[in-house]
C-alpha cells in the first residue's frame, strides 16, 4: 500500500525542522564555548550549592568592581589594579582547598593550605599573589595570643618519616586575640609563580601554638581535651580562613583604550548606519547562576545602510567611499559597504570560575560606542 503523500511530506518537513533545530543548538553551544574560552573557562561554571550569587563574595572585590563601574573608572587604565599597585586585568580570590584541621594535638594545631594556581592560563603574567589568613575568635578569657608559623611544603613525606624534613619556614609571628577578627597578609608571588610548574605545588602548612601570660610573654598552655571549660582561664580556638588573591595580566586582552558611555544613543527612524540600543540580560542565555555582576549590560549593535554619497558622519574609509560609488553604478555586481563597529569599550565582570573561585576581570570590546561604513 502506497503511503499517503501528505503524511510523507509532513514527516520530511518535521525531520528537516528537527535537523535545523539540532544544528542551531550546536551552533549556540559552539558560540558559548568560544566566549567561555576567551574568559579562560573550560566549560560553563556550576557554582556549588544553591547559594545566592552575592553570597561569599569578598567585600574587597565588590568595592573593586563598583569602582570599575563608576564614571571615574571609565577614564582610568583598565590594565592596572590600583588597590594593589600592580599591572593586571584579572583578579582571582583563590579558595583554600587544604584539609580541615583535625584538632589540637599535643598543644599544637596544624592546618594544611592548598591553592590551585593552575587556573591561571599560560599566557597570563602573575603580578601579585597575596595570602590572607583571617582568625575569627569565639571566646576570650584574659590576654591570649597565638604563635603562628607558616611553612612551605617542598615535598611529600612518607608515612612514618619526619614531616618537618619536607617543609621550610616562611613566616613566624604571634597573633594577638581580639574580639574583632584578626588577619595576617603575606606576599607569596615568587612561591605562587613556582607553583605554576607541574609537580611543584605541595601547598603550605599553618602551625598554631597557644600562648599565655601577659603580652610579650610566651608561655605554652597545656592542651585540655573535651568541651567543658577548665577552672582557670582557657585558650579560645579561633576559626581560621585563608585565601589567595592572585592578580594577573593577560597582555592580549589589555589595551589602553578609554572607556566611554554608550547609554544615551540617539533615537532616530533613519535607516542610515548607526549604533542601535541592545541590552543583554544574562538570564536570557542562562548564565545568571555563575555571573555575579552585572546582571546584564548595554552592548548595542550596528545596523543601517551605507548609501551614496557617503557622508562624513558615517565614518567611511576611502575604500568604502569608492565602493559606494561603484555600487551606485552597478548595484547587482558590487554590494554596499557594511555597517560595523569602529569604536568599542570594555566592561568589568564578576563571576565564579570552574573551581568556584571569585574572579573579577576586565573585558575589551564588549560595548559598541560608534559605527561606521567599511
Amino acid at each position: 500500500m502506497r503511503p499517503n503523500a501528505t503524511l510523507v511530506a509532513l514527516l520530511a518537513a518535521a525531520c528537516l525542522l528537527g535537523t535545523c533545530a539540532l544544528s542551531r543548538v550546536e551552533d549556540m553551544r559552539a558560540q558559548e564555548r568560544l566566549f567561555l574560552g576567551s574568559m579562560g573557562l573550560s566549560e560553563r561554571p556550576r557554582p556549588a550549592g544553591n547559594r545566592l550569587p552575592r553570597r561569599n563574595v569578598p567585600s574587597e572585590i565588590w568595592r573593586m568592581f563598583q569602582r570599575s563601574e563608576n564614571s571615574h573608572a571609565r577614564e582610568s587604565d583598565p590594565c592596572t589594579v590600583s588597590e594593589y599597585g600592580v599591572r593586571g586585568n584579572i583578579i582571582r580570590y583563590v579558595q583554600d582547598q587544604g584539609a580541615l584541621p583535625s584538632g589540637w594535638s599535643g598543644g599544637c594545631l596544624e592546618k594544611p593550605l592548598y591553592f590551585n594556581v593552575s587556573v591561571l592560563q599560560p599566557v597570563e603574567l602573575l603580578s601579585l599573589a597575596q595570602l590572607e589568613i583571617k582568625f575569627h575568635w569565639k571566646l576570650l578569657q584574659g590576654p591570649r595570643a597565638l604563635s603562628m608559623t607558616l611553612y612551605k611544603v617542598i615535598r611529600a613525606t612518607l608515612r612514618g618519616a619526619d614531616p618537618k624534613a619536607g617543609r621550610r619556614p616562611v613566616l613566624s609571628q604571634s597573633v594577638p586575640a581580639h574580639p574583632e577578627p584578626t588577619s595576617v597578609t603575606l606576599d607569596l608571588t615568587p612561591l605562587a609563580e613556582s607553583w605554576r610548574r607541574p609537580g611543584r605545588n605541595y601547598g603550605l602548612l599553618l602551625e598554631l601554638l597557644p600562648l599565655g601570660g601577659e603580652p610579650g610573654e610566651e608561655q605554652l598552655l597545656p592542651f585540655r581535651p573535651g568541651n567543658a571549660l577548665p577552672l582557670e582561664p582557657a585558650f579560645a580556638l579561633p576559626l581560621v580562613r585563608a585565601s589567595l588573591v592572585a592578580v594577573s595580566l593577560n597582555p592580549h586582552q589589555c589595551r589602553s583604550r578609554r572607556r566611554r558611555s554608550a547609554v544615551h544613543l540617539p533615537v532616530t527612524p533613519s535607516n542610515v548606519c548607526r549604533a542601535r540600543r541592545l541590552y543583554i540580560d544574562f538570564k536570557d542565555v542562562g548564565w545568571q547562576d555563575w555571573i555575579i555582576a552585572p546582571q546584564g549590560y548595554l552592548a548595542n549593535y550596528c545596523h543601517g545602510e551605507c548609501p551614496f554619497p557617503l557622508s562624513e558622519s558615517l565614518n567611511g574609509t576611502n575604500h568604502a567611499i569608492l565602493q559606494t560609488l561603484v555600487h551606485s553604478l552597478d548595484p547587482h555586481v558590487t554590494p554596499q559597504p557594511c555597517c560595523v563597529p569602529i569604536r568599542l569599550s570594555p566592561i568589568s565582570m564578576l563571576y565564579y570560575d570552574n573551581n568556584d573561585n571569585v574572579v573579577l576581570r576586565h573585558y575589551q570590546d564588549m560595548v559598541v560606542d560608534e559605527c561606521g561604513c567599511r
